[in-house]
């Protein structure tokens, strides 16, 4: 059986120096993603508690969490082997989840899942966690950090309530000038909503620029000791839906998804092409700076309706729609137009 791109397992990458906050991350995502059966990976050696679940530092050891997810301690030559066991339908993953050792080399694991043969795997990005406190000195000390933030799809600012207002913003802006339009997501204690990396089994359809309930997904987080005017770090956290009954000009879709609104990290759906002789639609999935495309037949009865839906932080709604609707066509166009959509089409 041939498995649609939309259908395939995504491999979330999390990487940071040591102390950014990586395994707190980890364990959030585990606690609040309800419903969602995580593979979690961690390339390291030595003893490390994830949800109070303590894994051996030994290759290959499986450790089942109280909540279906599965835990594994590997070295980074075996992971394309565990990528396998975990994608395996009677598994039943629905994402799987790497935390990289503080040391690690990013690149080598995000071209491991690139590079891989496995029909069943899709890369789910590269989150690189950043201690908002410790980082500039850190990246003095290392520069090579700031290699790896400019091949982040996202990066998560932790630890932000240990660096006053002011500070905050001028290290979020520094950032966001070395890493370009990847979105920089400022939190504390490693709250990352699991909506942002991967979606959750039988999750609503989201609503233009609905701004998602954090206090749904945080049972752990205290509100009864916050000003009336507090603002929430993650308030910048938004999901934009966009329909179109009109076809798309393959070229204008395609320019929007090369140099995409500040802060999207994430895009998915299908599209109709108003393109002489071209019935299929074409499914679409974006993460950062990778993007697929993959031409369907429409089911029988199926309307042809171009729905996408964009998933970032700190992204303008207004201007996301007003660009997408922008890419709307007014002619029927030359096959030659989908020469862009075929550049990013497997084959």
């Amino acid at each position: 059986m041939v498995v649609g791109v939309a259908d395939r397992i995504p491999v979330v990458i999390v990487a940071g120096f040591l102390g950014s906050g990586k395994t707190t991350l980890l364990n959030h995502l585990l606690r609040n993603s309800r419903g969602t059966r995580i593979g979690v990976v961690v390339n390291d050696f030595g003893a490390i508690n994830i949800d109070s679940m303590l894994v051996a530092g030994q290759v290959d050891a499986m450790v089942s969490l109280g909540n279906g997810c599965v835990c594994c301690a590997v070295d980074v030559s075996e992971l394309d082997d565990l990528f396998t066991r975990l994608a395996q339908p009677r598994a039943k993953i629905d994402v799987i989840v790497v935390e990289a050792s503080g040391l690690a080399e990013p690149r080598n694991l995000i071209r491991m899942v690139v590079g891989s043969d496995n029909p069943r795997i899709r890369y789910g990005g590269l989150v690189e966690v950043v201690d908002a406190e410790q980082f500039p000195a850190s990246s003095a000390r290392h520069p090579e950090l700031l290699t790896h933030l400019r091949l982040a799809d996202l990066i998560v600012v932790n630890k932000a309530d240990r660096v006053p207002g002011a500070g905050m913003s001028a290290l979020r802006q520094d950032i966001a000038e070395l890493v370009g339009p990847a979105p920089v997501y400022a939190t504390t204690h490693g709250r990352l909503a699991p909506n942002l990396l991967f979606d959750e089994p039988l999750r609503e359809t989201p609503r233009v620029a609905e701004q998602l309930s954090f206090d749904e997904l945080l049972d752990d987080h205290d509100h009864d000791h916050e000003p009336a005017d507090h603002r929430h770090l993650h308030d910048d956290y938004l999901s934009v839906s966009f329909t179109s009954e009109r076809p798309l000009d393959p070229r204008a879709l395609i320019a929007f998804l090369e140099d995409p609104p500040p802060g999207l990290f994430r895009a998915k759906g299908f599209a109709a092409f108003a393109v002489a002789d071209e019935r299929r639609k074409f499914g679409m999935h974006l993460v950062g700076r990778h993007l697929v495309f993959e031409p369907q037949n429409w089911a029988r009865g199926e309307p042809h309706t171009t729905r996408l839906v964009l998933i970032g932080a700190g992204m303008d709604p207004d201007l996301a729609t007003k660009r997408l609707q922008d890419t709307i066509a007014d002619d029927v166009l030359d096959p030659q137009t989908l020469l862009g959509v075929w550049r990013y089409t497997p084959h």
